[in-house]
């Protein structure tokens, strides 16, 4: 077996934290921007495991690297759009609470 510094379960356990705060900040918060940096800790732990299992499983090639760099690539739209969306609602109800934001219609 390679040494390889930092095993992969240390990996695997920082990852899966961050995913389940980000769930946790997903179902609790009701603010749209701290729903919005939940998402973004959940993508950011997925991009850990595709680096650590590519360094792992395949040292030599950069399959891991390119798909985290799809994600966030995927992650920068998708908070500039929702990022639109939030000034929008803001504009509209003067506040961005989840329960207050009711409808979708002008």
């Amino acid at each position: 077996m390679l040494n390889y510094g930092i095993p992969l379960q240390y990996f695997l356990i920082v990852a899966t934290i961050m995913f389940f705060v980000g769930v946790y900040g997903f179902l609790t918060r009701k603010n749209l921007i701290t729903i919005l940096m939940s998402i973004e800790l959940m993508l950011n732990s997925v991009n850990i495991n595709f680096v650590a299992f590519n360094k792992y499983l395949y040292p030599d090639k950069l399959q891991g690297h390119f798909f985290a760099l799809i994600v966030v690539a995927v992650a920068a739209a998708e908070a500039a759009v929702a990022i639109a969306i939030i000034i929008n609602i803001y504009r509209r109800f003067s506040n961005i609470n989840v329960e207050e934001v009711n409808e979708m219609k002008y």
